[in-house]
């Protein structure tokens, strides 16, 4: 590709419910910019931007993918993103590189949950917005209801700059409300101007006059002017257009078909013409490096250099390809860099460009433009890139908390390490998951923002690291208190010839507040233990308290107070009144009325009005307590409490229960004592469980 001003580039974000049909406009795109001699499609798995593997196998977009390419003298970086929640990773990095974001509808689908979720991530970014209404030739395609709730879910700067002519099966062609042109269709996507149809033109006026008022709207100068002469001119709802959707302030909504490839074109004409360039974006927010300090950067080409890494991926026989935006400055082969998270030396070596699957290789990549290095070794996802004499940090993405949990374990004796490797390497390109080895449950667990993500990881292991692996139920991390006081002597006494062993403690076991931890009391009196002594009794306790009598699950928040022994001028040692303080322990805290706590998570549910009932119902047989629910467009949001034992699979299950449209959040809360009929059955695993252990 030829080289580009910054103030020529267009750094667009595709975003969408899965289905929307986010790819194929991107196919689209690429053929109608010349990056592909045909239209790909992801049914027949021909598309040039979902070309792994697994995308083709699952038909669904895995990983953000960057098509580079040039209309109008313009350049325009689009980033297809995955729709699936599993993969909010793509969709967070790939907003934080760009400077517009284009939201997919599906004409038959409306506003749905996903589009709410996503828009709540793309409010955390200070960037222009518009709407794409795709699909208007499919059956039941209705385009003034989805025009409706998109007004009435993202509120009234949302306001059409085309209508269609006709829809479902007889879709044809817009008007383009800005010059009042109307346009019809063939069916290689070509099209030619024809007249406004009589059918429409109360409706071209009704919506050219809600566009003249938010156009209006987005300057004090032209509201004005509006007020006074009761209309703009078409250079002032321009200008007012240009204005609004620069400052976040109109929302313009376009329609087309991306399979039929009507409005394609036009899309394109808009986005060269009224998205803003990166030249025209505010100033970069950083930090000074290793400091909270803040400063700004403006995108100046002939700046110092700084480039933040937005993603990371395995390319094949390169090695792997590390994405990057261009903060300021021009990044040129041959250039070095520090990291400034590692400290470490890097050298740009060859800097490509990608079209979907296919690459170019490109001499620089200025301020604003998006590029890909290869090869580089100490550089991850959220990394700055800058001049070794420029110590500054981009801010990077934060990401969501898991909401699955899993354990995972190697089919084959020996192939642990191989699962943390592969793991390790994974999560260079993907952030949004972690594993996590609990030497306590003696599992690995796997942290994930679903059951999709699970399979893809999984995937990804056996096809390029040679692992399989087993998914299994995750233990629970119980853990045991008291709610009652106990008093316990232990005097362990041993003499087997030479220096015996003598240790004896009295000690009282209560129950300390709820996250109060361990506290111990050192109560004697008259030095009937010699000080020397009391830190092995403690010891001693808390080892014990490592493995409640319950469940063998880890003893928390309790009080031990030290209140009389004694000891022996010859015998007594550490090691016997460690030996002492465990076996005390162990025998009053069972005296103590010892109860089991689970961990209890917060739950937020974001699903569509007519599951309310089904999901509340689900939530109810899993123990779940409602808070409350808010309402959010057509959609519910549902707030609760919700323990960690009855969350095993529930992303598989809310997705059944909503025809794949529910969502969820998870953070964890509080600890809470087990109700007794569920303590039994635990305390049953438990002891079946070390049954099997011991054989």
């Amino acid at each position: 590709m030829k080289e580009f001003q910054t103030n020529q580039i267009r750094n667009i974000c595709l975003s969408g419910q899965r289905g929307s049909g986010k790819t194929s406009l991107a196919d689209a795109i690429a053929f109608c910019t010349g990056q592909n001699n045909r239209v790909g499609s992801v049914d027949d798995g021909s598309s040039l931007m979902d070309y792994t593997e697994t995308e083709i196998d699952k038909r669904t977009t895995i990983s953000a993918k960057l098509l580079a390419c040039e209309f109008n003298k313009t350049k325009i970086n689009l980033l297809d993103c995955p729709g699936h929640n599993d993969f909010v990773g793509e969709f967070l990095n790939s907003l934080s590189v760009s400077d517009s974001v284009g939201v997919m509808i599906n004409a038959t689908s409306g506003v749905e949950v996903g589009t709410h979720v996503q828009w709540k991530s793309i409010n955390k970014f200070d960037i222009a917005r518009f709407f794409f209404v795709n699909k208007m030739e499919i059956e039941n395609a209705d385009w003034q209801n989805c025009l409706s709730q998109i007004k009435e879910s993202f509120g009234k700067q949302a306001v059409a700059v085309q209508i269609p002519i006709g829809q479902a099966a007889n879709f044809s062609g817009v008007v383009d409300l800005l010059h009042l042109k109307a346009y019809k269709f063939d069916a290689e996507g070509n099209r030619t101007p024809i007249d406004i149809p009589e059918d429409l033109k109360e409706t071209v006026a009704a919506e050219r006059e809600a566009l003249v008022e938010v156009a209006a709207e987005a300057d004090d100068a032209l509201l004005e002017k509006f007020f006074e002469e009761g209309t703009l001119s078409d250079a002032d709802v321009l200008k007012g257009l240009n204005l609004g959707i620069k400052s976040g302030k109109v929302y313009p909504v376009l329609f087309g078909s991306a399979t039929k490839n009507i409005g394609v074109k036009l899309l394109l004409e808009f986005a060269a013409e009224y998205l803003p360039s990166s030249g025209q974006m505010p100033a970069r927010k950083c930090v000074k490096t290793g400091t909270e300090d803040s400063l700004e950067i403006m995108p100046d080409p002939s700046g110092k250099n700084v480039a933040y890494v937005f993603k990371v991926v395995s390319e094949g026989h390169l090695g792997e390809m590390t994405f990057f935006r261009t903060i300021s400055g021009t990044i040129k082969s041959g250039q070095d860099f520090q990291n400034q998270q590692s400290s470490s030396g890097e050298r740009a070596t060859q800097i490509y460009t990608f079209h979907g699957k296919n690459r170019d290789e490109i001499p620089a990549v200025p301020a604003g433009d998006i590029g890909a290095l290869v090869k580089l070794k100490h550089t991850h996802i959220g990394n700055t890139l800058a001049d070794s004499s420029y110590s500054v940090s981009v801010v990077p993405v934060e990401y969501p908390n898991p909401v699955m949990d899993v354990a995972i374990r190697a089919k084959s004796k020996g192939d642990e390490e191989k699962i943390a490797n592969g793991l390790s390497k994974l999560h260079e390109e993907d952030p949004t998951f972690k594993l996590v080895a609990d030497p306590d449950l003696k599992q690995q667990v796997l942290y994930t923002q679903g059951s999709t993500q699970i399979d893809v990881l999984t995937e990804k292991l056996s096809q390029r690291f040679g692992v399989e692996v087993e998914l299994v139920k995750p233990k629970i991390p119980y853990r045991e208190t008291v709610r009652g006081k106990a008093e316990r002597q232990y005097k362990h006494k041993k003499q087997s010839g030479g220096r015996g062993q003598f240790g004896d403690v009295h000690i009282r076991i209560q129950p300390n507040v709820r996250g109060g931890g361990f506290e111990f009391l050192n109560e004697i009196k008259g030095g009937v233990i010699p000080i020397k002594f009391i830190p092995a009794v403690e010891k001693g306790i808390v080892e014990s308290m490592q493995n409640g009598g319950l469940a063998g699950s880890p003893v928390v928040d309790v009080k031990v107070a030290l209140y009389f022994g004694s000891f022996h001028d010859v015998d007594s040692s550490d090691m016997a009144f460690k030996i002492a303080g465990l076996m005390a322990f162990k025998e009053g805290y069972m005296e103590a009325k010892p109860v089991i706590l689970e961990p209890i998570f917060n739950l937020e549910v974001t699903v569509p009005d007519t599951f309310t009932g089904d999901v509340m119902g689900d939530l109810s047989s899993r123990r779940g307590k409602i808070a409350g629910m808010d309402p959010d467009g057509s959609n519910q949001i549902i707030r609760g409490q919700i323990p960690q034992a009855e969350l095993y699979q529930y992303s598989v299950d809310l997705r059944s229960m909503t025809q794949g449209q529910g969502t969820y959040t998870l953070n964890f809360s509080h600890y809470e004592e087990v109700p007794h009929e569920a303590a039994q059955k635990i305390i049953q695993e438990a002891k079946t469980a070390k049954e099997e252990e011991d054989k």
